[in-house]
C-alpha cells in the first residue's frame, strides 16, 4: 500500500523536489502551495500520485481545507513535511511588526496549527518533519538581516522536540532538519551571488528518505544538514 505524504510549499525549490522524488518512489503526495500553475506541472508528471491543494497555509480555514481533502480522498497521513517557508532580509533595526508576525504565522504558527488540526488523520507510526535552518540551529553562525527568519526557524525546532514528546504515546514521531546552503530563490534573496554546495533535487531525494525512515531512529531531534555557510 502507497505511503501518503503531505508537503507544503511544494510548487518551487526543494518542496517541488522532495515532492516529485517521493512521487518517483511510489507515495501518494499532498502537494500543498499557493500557486496553482506550479502545482499543476507536478500534477501533470505525476497525474495518479500527486493531489495538488493550491491554498494559503496561514489562512485560518486552512486545517479544515486539508482535512476536507483526506476525507474526500480517503487518505490518512504517514509524513508530514513542513517545508512552507519566509525569509525577509532586513537589518534588525529595520524589522516592522509585520515582518515579524508574518514570519513567525508561516515558518512556526502554520506548523503548529496544521499538526493540532491533522492529528486525527495521522497512522501510527507515521513521521513529522519540518524544514528548520541552520541560522536557528543553536550555536551556528548567524547572519545580519535574517533575525527574524532565524528566530522563527529556532522556534520551529523547540517545536518539533516538544511535539515529539506529546505524541509519544501515539507512535508518531518528530523530526527538524535545519538545512544549510541550497540553491534556491531564498538562499538568493539571503545571500545574492551565493553559489551554494547542494541542489534542490539533491536535498529533496535526502529529504524524502529522511520522511519515509529515520523515524526509525531518530525523535525528536534537531539536526544539522549542511555542508557550508553562506559567508
Amino acid at each position: 500500500m502507497k505511503k501518503h505524504i503531505l508537503i507544503t510549499g511544494a510548487s518551487k525549490g526543494i518542496g517541488f523536489e522532495t515532492a516529485r522524488y517521493l512521487a518517483e518512489n511510489k507515495c501518494s503526495v499532498t502537494a500543498i502551495a499557493r500557486s496553482e500553475d506550479k502545482l499543476g506541472e507536478l500534477n501533470s508528471l505525476f497525474p495518479d500520485s500527486i493531489y495538488p491543494l493550491a491554498m494559503d497555509i496561514t489562512e485560518e480555514n486552512a486545517g479544515p481545507f486539508i482535512r476536507d481533502h483526506l476525507q474526500k480522498t480517503g487518505k490518512k497521513i504517514d509524513g508530514l513535511i513542513n517545508n512552507a517557508g519566509l525569509l525577509i532580509n532586513k537589518p534588525f533595526q529595520k524589522l516592522t511588526r509585520d515582518d515579524w508576525y508574518n514570519q513567525m504565522e508561516i515558518n512556526l504558527f502554520a506548523p503548529v496549527f496544521l499538526i493540532q488540526e491533522l492529528f486525527s488523520f495521522f497512522n501510527s507510526g507515521s513521521h513529522i518533519v519540518n524544514i528548520g535552518s541552520m541560522g536557528g540551529f543553536q550555536t551556528s553562525s548567524k547572519f545580519p538581516g535574517l533575525t527574524g527568519y532565524s528566530v522563527a526557524k529556532g522556534a520551529l525546532s523547540i517545536l518539533s522536540e516538544c511535539v515529539s514528546t506529546e505524541f509519544s504515546d501515539h507512535n508518531i514521531s518528530c523530526n527538524c532538519l535545519c538545512l544549510g546552503a541550497v540553491q534556491t530563490e531564498m538562499l538568493n534573496q539571503a545571500f545574492p551571488g551565493i553559489e551554494a554546495p547542494v541542489k534542490p533535487i539533491e536535498m529533496g531525494k535526502y529529504i524524502g528518505n529522511f520522511t519515509l525512515s529515520a523515524h526509525k531512529f531518530y525523535n525528536g531531534k534537531v539536526l544539522p544538514v549542511s555542508l557550508m555557510d553562506p559567508s
